[in-house]
């Protein structure tokens, strides 16, 4: 198949895009650049592919296409609340466009990057499945949902929407990101000796391995039609499902040294759900998540050895944050993000 990737630049995009070309698809890549330079480690050759903001799509970046991955995005709740209208702009707006473009040019298939955190505040003790009220409590989540709603309306006996509820995604990356729970512990704990945790501990996390998102989507591409169409899924594994505290006590122990200290100066957090995985396993049989937290925490600390993490680059370069507001004082990209010339 010839795939548009979107955010192929990005952190999963980095990682999904080999996996796509070694599956045999022709992969083009479609990305702003804006975390392109957030690099540790080498980096394997880019798709060609189209630098242009995900707003500026127009009808000639899908044609000819056969699929569409959407990984671009605002990506996480920090962003989302800084800018909360270029959240919906970005994520909602641009993202469904994208989709209308994509289904009028002939695509047949388009999976979306949503994210368990749609399930927000879900609380309980029970597994959430796909059916489970959404309880979004940041715009970057509320951003997804929208999303999917209007997906839905768009499919049709020619084109489907595939909504990929992605736990919270952790692993080394060419392209990294520091700024989510696990690869920021790991990061921490090699940086300073101490596994720092601002929350109580409590909130269940859901986790997955970016490696395991890139074999999910690639699984999801070409399973039968009626397996997928206008479903969502939860990706990732039961065995992931885990604490904060816990998630720090894991990197404990892939760090030597390391000690965790939860500092509770943020109190309970509201995000706290654990997920149930199955409706993705049953519809593509044969298909589990190979990585563990604990696997992740400990290739995460080898790579951050290997590639010579520094403190300045683990606050700055790979924290989405730091690198649009270092972009923004500069002057390379204006008040909407764009970039600027």
């Amino acid at each position: 198949m010839r795939v548009l990737l979107t955010g192929h630049q990005g952190y999963l995009g980095t990682v999904m895009a080999p996996v796509l070309a070694a599956a045999g698809h022709e992969v083009v890549g479609l990305d702003s650049g804006l975390f392109a330079d957030c690099v540790l480690g080498p980096t394997p050759a880019d798709p060609q592919g189209h630098r242009v903001d995900l707003r500026d799509i127009t009808a000639d970046h899908v044609a000819g296409v056969d699929a569409v991955i959407h990984l671009a995005a605002l990506s996480n709740d920090p962003l989302g609340s800084l800018a909360p209208e270029l959240t919906y702009d970005i994520n909602h707006h641009a993202s469904v466009r994208l989709a209308r473009l994509a289904r009028d040019a002939g695509v047949r298939r388009f999976l979306y990057a949503s994210t368990c955190s749609v399930y927000g505040a879900a609380g309980g003790d029970d597994l959430v499945g796909e059916d489970a009220p959404l309880r979004p409590v940041t715009p970057y989540a509320e951003s997804k949902v929208r999303v999917e709603d209007d997906l839905h309306a768009l499919a049709d006996g020619d084109f489907t929407p595939v909504f990929m509820r992605n736990a919270t995604a952790f692993g080394y990356s060419p392209r990294l990101r520091a700024d989510i729970v696990l690869n920021n512990l790991v990061g921490h704990a090699l940086l300073s000796g101490e596994v720092l945790v601002l929350s109580d501990g409590t909130p269940w996390r859901p986790l997955v391995h970016a490696a395991d998102i890139a074999r999910a989507f690639t699984a999801a591409l070409t399973a039968p039609r009626e397996a997928v169409h206008d479903r969502a899924f939860n990706i990732g594994s039961e065995i992931n499902n885990v604490t904060v505290a816990e998630i720090a006590e894991q990197v404990a122990e892939a760090v030597a040294g390391a000690k965790v200290v939860i500092t509770g100066e943020t109190g309970a957090d509201p995000r706290s759900y654990r997920v149930d995985f199955s409706r993705f396993r049953n519809a593509i049989p044969g298909f589990d998540c190979e990585w563990t937290v604990k696997q992740g925490a400990l290739d995460l600390a080898d790579a951050y050895r290997r590639h010579g993490l520094t403190r300045e680059d683990f606050e700055r370069r790979f924290t989405r944050l730091a690198v649009l507001r270092a972009a923004s004082d500069a002057g390379t990209v204006d008040d909407t993000l764009r970039w600027r010339g």
